[in-house]
């Protein structure tokens, strides 16, 4: 045998593309071609694999060895290609048959003594293989608790390529771990360490029940990053699917390690202000790479101090704000990543954070305070539809000790997200902040009142189409609060109210 063949799998984004491996061992001097626009942690895999092999008690074929990864046009990268190149090599060569490459998947990186190193992206790279047809898949034994969340494949792991060698000639498994009963997560804050602020956590309330993105403006030291830190607490918890989504997007990232493998609680991304566009939308140079944005999916992306945010870093988030989703192109390649997130604003009032505060004298211009706050843009700020002014709680409320737990405050949530789901039933979104406009101005229409007094607005421009739009979306979310059917010139009047909550608007 001269020519073997598998399948292995290539991540673009969330999405897998089949990848055929090809091995030819022929006559000729002794080299080894790889084929098909490997990165660079691929064309090093050469040297990797050759260790292995040696190092694992099999030869290494003295003759022209050529690898090819098809389709030739499309970029493959990463390092989990290793263990199905180094297992087609030993077929070609005739140390192994050609039908034990026929009895599983195989993913994993290989060091130089053979052991089998956990890679990154498995969960999503697995169901890609799952929707292939495929039944078993042999993955690194640190990445068996994440590939055990995939139910229908029959997963096998190993520490090392001689022991998946054995496994394919014998069928014996010389491993055999079991999935580990992970520990559920504790929650490390709640909202009732909050003193005071009662307003605000009826406003952080109404923001989770419809999914609203929030800016917070107050003095330093007010409680804007603990009421922010607490958001994700009196969100629901993720479904099974969801939960699978959130663990394939962070596998990806290599995050997976800073969250349980199959956690149900809402990511919570809190990216320094000094960020960067890719590092906060996704990219890359070599390889394309999820950014905060999808690490928040189906979660809260909160950034403080964000008048400080280099100029453009704040409005690259507008596209997926409203598209829920980021796509990123490169010359050869172009990935996409969910980025579905609830975004949490935070910000000082002026430069030096004491203005309009109590019992403190701000030093700043009217000039310098307008500089400041222009610094989130108005496209920016017309798709926040929740906008608090936060000041510091008085000594009485910092003396009282009954504040509301998170856990029942998730349920009023849970309650009014039940609510939305059962009007949107017959649609594809589940929450009010997800609406349509189209479907706003027809079949989910305020009452007259309601209505009327948004078309006054309109009228003197002092709404824009966008929040016209969102101050609907924001006015449902109270009625679900609230129990009321359709929302009214009250829920309405709300909705503004919170939508201006900016000092000087």
């Amino acid at each position: 045998m001269t020519l073997a063949r598998t399948t292995s799998i290539n991540l673009l984004g969330l999405k897998g593309e089949p990848i055929e491996i090809e091995v030819d061992v022929s006559n000729g001097l002794p080299a080894y071609s790889l084929l098909g626009l490997p990165d660079a942690t691929l064309s090093e895999s050469r040297d990797r694999i050759r260790a292995a092999i040696l190092n694992s008690g099999r030869n290494w074929p003295n003759r022209k060895v050529t690898v090819s990864l098809s389709p030739a046009w499309l970029p493959k990268s990463g390092s989990a290609f290793d263990l199905p190149i180094a297992l087609s090599i030993l077929t070609a060569s005739g140390q192994l048959r050609e039908s034990d490459l026929s009895k599983a998947f195989f993913l994993g990186e290989l060091s130089l003594e053979g052991n089998l190193r956990p890679v990154r992206g498995v969960l999503p790279t697995l169901i890609a293989a799952r929707d292939l047809g495929i039944k078993r898949v042999i993955v690194p034994r640190e990445n068996f608790q994440e590939a055990g969340l995939l139910k229908d494949l029959e997963v096998l792991a190993f520490s090392n390529l001689s022991h998946v060698i054995s496994y394919l000639e014998s069928g014996v498994r010389a491993e055999n771990p079991t999935l580990i009963e992970l520990p559920k997560e504790v929650a490390k804050h709640d909202m009732s360490e909050v003193a005071g602020h009662v307003e605000n956590k009826v406003a952080l309330e109404i923001a989770a029940a419809g999914g609203h993105n929030l800016l917070m403006i107050g003095a330093p030291g007010s409680g804007k990053t603990m009421l922010a830190e607490r958001f994700s607490t009196i969100l629901p918890p993720l479904d099974e699917d969801e939960a699978i989504e959130v663990s394939g997007i962070h596998s990806i990232a290599g995050t997976l390690k800073d969250r349980n493998v199959l956690s149900t609680e809402p990511p919570f991304i809190a990216p320094h202000h000094s960020t960067t566009i890719p590092a906060l939308v996704g990219g890359g140079s070599n390889t394309i790479k999820p950014g905060a944005c999808s690490l928040a999916h189906r979660g809260v992306l909160f950034i403080d101090e964000a008048p400080e945010c280099d100029s453009g870093i704040l409005d690259a988030l507008r596209q997926p704000m409203e598209s829920g989703s980021v796509t990123i192109s490169r010359s050869a390649l172009t990935a996409s990543f969910p980025a579905r997130f609830i975004l949490l604003l935070a910000a000082n009032p002026c430069p030096c954070g004491r203005f309009a505060g109590r019992g403190r004298s701000c030093q700043c211009t009217s000039l310098q305070v307008r500089r400041y706050l222009a610094k989130l843009s108005g496209p920016l700020l017309d798709r926040v539809d929740i906008r608090l002014r936060v000041e510091s709680p008085t000594r009485v409320e910092l003396s009282t000790s009954n504040a509301e737990r998170s856990e029942s405050i998730r349920i009023r949530v849970m309650r009014a997200r039940a609510i939305a789901a059962e009007r949107f039933a017959p649609e594809s979104f589940k929450l009010n902040s997800q609406i349509p406009p189209s479907l706003l101005r027809e079949r989910y229409r305020p009452s007259k009142d309601g209505m009327a007094l948004l078309h006054a607005l309109l009228d003197k421009e002092e709404l824009s189409a966008r929040g016209f739009h969102r101050t609907i979306r924001l006015s449902w979310s109270i009625a679900d609060m609230s129990g009321v059917d359709t929302p009214g010139k009250y829920e309405v009047e709300r909705a503004l109210l919170l939508r201006s909550g900016i000092p000087g608007e």
